[in-house]
């Protein structure tokens, strides 16, 4: 049974799962689906077609589901789908998506996202993300799984961050940053890879490695980047963190990426 705290104002239609809790004066719309176990604390507003996974946490002043700062938008029913074991801040804003966009904006599940930080509509958002205080995604940015965001970083819209790259605090992004690497400046460039990152996740010395010289060699070989890509392709086939950085790549097509720094 859901827990309303009286100055609360959940709409008609609104529809909760078990051990629900929506705190002092905070204000649930029609279209919104809160799973079990969500807690939503005082002065929060949920509005527009969203859903909030089981066990997330939304703080105090947070406002999801609004609808996107795109001039396009006419009202489309679009949607917010955040994931579940979620810690949503003070001051968070998540936008809905657009009709011309990907209709909806995603969370995956175990985000954190830390006080002021913004999703803008058609963003995907992989799976354990971390964005530390008021970093900001711009419209149809990709986050890969694991990524971590610093402090006062901006993404350009429709920029990618590969899964488990690390953004320095106040760093600008305006190209794609592949995985596994750490990118830093105000216009970021990439200062090698995100070794932290990779030893806390658990990867073993070896696809360290592998990752070091397949990096090297996509920035520094010869050929065209389309052909450095093949050959680290072919021979680290075996190596599926290479292959994901080779995917990625592969996906942006002739997308800039972000380079490292000389």
């Amino acid at each position: 049974m859901a827990e309303i705290h009286p100055t609360a104002i959940v709409s008609d239609g609104a529809r909760m799962g078990a051990n629900v809790s929506v705190g002092p004066f905070s204000i649930i719309g029609p279209d919104v689906v809160l799973e079990d176990n969500v807690e939503v604390q005082s002065h929060a507003l949920i509005d527009g077609h969203t859903t909030i996974g089981a066990r997330t946490r939304i703080y105090s002043y947070a406002a999801i589901g609004g609808p996107p700062q795109d001039t396009s938008y006419d009202g489309e029913p679009t949607k917010v789908l955040i994931g579940a074991d979620c810690i949503i801040r003070e001051q968070v804003t998540i936008h809905r998506g657009t009709a011309r966009g990907r209709g909806t904006t995603s969370i995956g599940d175990r985000c954190f996202l830390m006080i002021g930080c913004h999703v803008a509509h058609d963003c995907v958002v992989g799976d354990e993300v971390v964005m530390v205080n008021s970093a900001t995604l711009g419209g149809h940015t990709e986050i890969g799984n694991h990524a971590i965001l610093g402090g006062l970083s901006a993404i350009q819209q429709r920029c990618r961050i590969g899964a488990h790259a690390f953004i320095g605090g106040l760093s600008g992004i305006t190209t794609d940053v592949i995985p596994f690497v750490s990118a830093i400046g105000d216009r970021a460039e990439i200062g090698g890879l995100n070794i932290v990152g990779l030893k806390r996740r658990g990867f073993d010395r070896p696809t360290i490695h592998a990752l070091r010289a397949a990096y090297k060699a996509v920035f520094e070989g010869g050929g065209t980047r389309e052909d450095r890509v093949a050959r680290v392709a072919e021979k680290y086939a075996d190596v599926p963190a290479v292959i994901m950085i080779v995917d990625f790549i592969r996906a942006g097509g002739d997308r800039p990426l972000c380079m490292p720094r000389d």
